[in-house]
């Protein structure tokens, strides 16, 4: 099955919410641990242990782990395996952006089933020009992965590039989105291509009908609610998987607290489609 199928698949069995697993130092030091490798992977493990085999997506930002170096890296690589494994999607939070053979790096570490990081899915960033995402696109098409690339983020520098009007008068956010519409044209039930738009956003007068999934990152604790995903993406809010990082992991180290606030999100979410 294609990524967007997969995608498609799991918001309908599992609901539209997405677990961001982000180890920050404050959260280990909430849960009584250590900001060492042994603290990352006690609180990353027991995460995946309880939202794993709930939620449709699940989101490891990768700096987190590895600021830790090498053993960081180990740590992710058990996330990645364990949460797969227990049936979630993995959406790898990297946002890399490079050209030429580098880029085809970035892609082979993240989405080729032979590298111990291989995960459903990437975040990357356009801004080297859409074109530079070509190696990512291929590959993903090789092994059935998907991307989601940076389109409107909640940030308050994003608007200064991606408010940008290019030569023909659009923004350049919404010229990344009609790269992705032209890369999901024809694809059933959704494409593999998907874009980053914030549930904080606010306004927007972009199209956000691309046949593709969506990543809205912001909602729950950060300020996104369901009426906002409503109102920003309108007919393609059933594409959207609503991510959420502190909502969940501020509720352990108790395994069954961090599953009641999945089922709570899903519950709020699920009459998006």
């Amino acid at each position: 099955m294609t990524f967007g199928s997969r995608f498609h698949a799991a918001l309908a069995e599992r609901g539209p919410f997405c677990v961001g697993i982000d180890p920050h130092a404050a959260l280990l030091h909430e849960w009584g641990l250590d900001d060492d490798v042994a603290g990352l992977e006690t609180f990353a493990l027991t995460v995946v242990e309880a939202v794993a085999p709930l939620c449709s997506v699940v989101k490891p930002q990768s700096a987190f782990y590895e600021r830790f170096g090498s053993r960081g890296v180990a740590v992710l690589e058990r996330v990645v395996a364990e949460s797969r494994a227990a049936g979630a999607l993995v959406l790898m939070d990297v946002k890399r952006g490079d050209i030429g053979s580098t880029s085809q790096a970035y892609a082979d570490a993240y989405l080729d089933p032979a590298s111990p990081l291989a995960s459903d899915a990437v975040t990357v960033s356009p801004y080297l020009g859409f074109g530079s995402l070509d190696p990512f696109v291929d590959t993903a098409r090789r092994h059935d992965a998907g991307l989601f690339v940076l389109a409107l983020t909640s940030n308050k520098e994003g608007p200064e590039v991606q408010h940008a009007r290019t030569d023909t008068g659009e923004t350049v956010a919404e010229r990344m989105l009609d790269h992705l519409r032209a890369l999901n044209a024809g694809a059933e039930p959704l494409g593999s291509f998907g874009a980053v738009v914030g549930a904080t956003i606010g306004e927007t007068h972009a199209d956000l009908a691309f046949n593709g999934p969506i990543l809205a990152p912001g909602f729950g604790a950060q300020g996104g609610t369901v009426d906002d995903i409503r109102r920003i993406f309108g007919a393609s809010a059933g594409q959207v998987a609503a991510s959420s990082s502190r909502e969940v992991l501020r509720a352990g180290p108790g395994p069954e607290a961090m599953r009641d606030a999945v089922r709570r999100a899903n519950d709020e979410l699920r009459g998006l489609s």
